[in-house]
Order: structure tokens, then sequence, then C-alpha cells
């Protein structure tokens, strides 16, 4: 059972990263063709944009792309779980959102990019979340309001 579970997630990752590879090929030559043969666009701002979204896809393909023995072609490892929420989200999210800036810099020119910024403010949101989280666990460990326990250890154990 174990092993259909590994031939079904090999399966599943190689199917996403195939449909993410395609997609990142066909979103960056519409681009670089739109650019040369009708509108010019700032290349600077698609290479260095883009570049979180190049690593991330690199990130995405090392760890979740299934590896086969040569010779017998027998599945060693399945990678890692693609469709698992996190960082490997995230970084589903910073490629998809790369897209779309991208898609929007060739339709309404370079203010495109302004939707990129969304991936930096939802960083700082989910950043300044577990900030408040973290605030919040040590609050519980160390209530302010409360006296220190003083007596024996019996007694500081009971309380």
């Amino acid at each position: 059972m174990a092993q259909k579970a590994r031939k079904d997630r090999a399966k599943a990752n190689a199917a996403a990263l195939t449909n993410l590879h395609i997609g990142t090929l066909i979103v960056n030559t519409l681009f670089v063709l739109f650019n040369f043969l009708f509108k010019k666009r700032s290349m600077l701002l698609y290479v260095i944009l883009s570049i979180p979204s190049f690593i991330c896809e690199y990130v995405l393909e090392s760890s979740g792309r299934p590896r086969y023995d040569p010779s017998t072609k027998a599945l060693q490892t399945a990678g890692e779980d693609l469709s698992a929420p996190g960082l490997t989200e995230y970084m589903f999210d910073v490629i998809w959102v790369t897209w779309a800036s991208v898609i929007l810099v060739i339709l309404f020119g370079n203010w495109g990019w302004l939707l990129w910024s969304v991936v930096p403010a939802y960083g700082a949101f989910k950043g300044y979340g577990l900030l408040g989280a973290a605030r919040g666990m040590t609050g519980i460990q160390q209530p302010d309001n409360a006296a220190p326990i003083v007596g024996n250890r019996k007694q500081r154990r009971a309380a």
C-alpha cells in the first residue's frame, strides 16, 4: 500500500512540475516576444522580479521531482509532496503572482509590476502574525500580573 502512495505522489509531482514548466515557458516567451516585436517593457524589472520565481521553480523541481534508478527504472524517491501546505504552497504563489504580473505588464505596461508587491506584503503580514503568536506564547508562559510562587518544591509543583 505504501508503494502505491509513493507512485501516486511521484505521478502527481511529475504532472505538477510539467505544468509548472510549460506555464513558465509560455508566459516568459510571450513576454520576450511582445517586448521585442511590439512594445518595449523594462527588461531590468522583468529580470529582477522574475528571479524569485525562477528560484522557487528550481527549488520545487529539485525537491519534488521523483527519482528513478537508471538501470532498473524503479522508483527511488517520490520527491517531496508538492501539494503540501506551507512553504511549498507559498513558492507556488510566488510563481503564479509573477506570471500574473508578467501578463499585466504585457497588457498594461510596466505598471503591471505593482501586482508583484503583493508577495512581500503577504510575507510581512504572515511574519507579523507569527510574531504576534510568538508574543502571545511568551505571555501565556509568564503572565505579568501573577505573583511568583513561593514555598517549597511540593507547593510549587501543586500550583
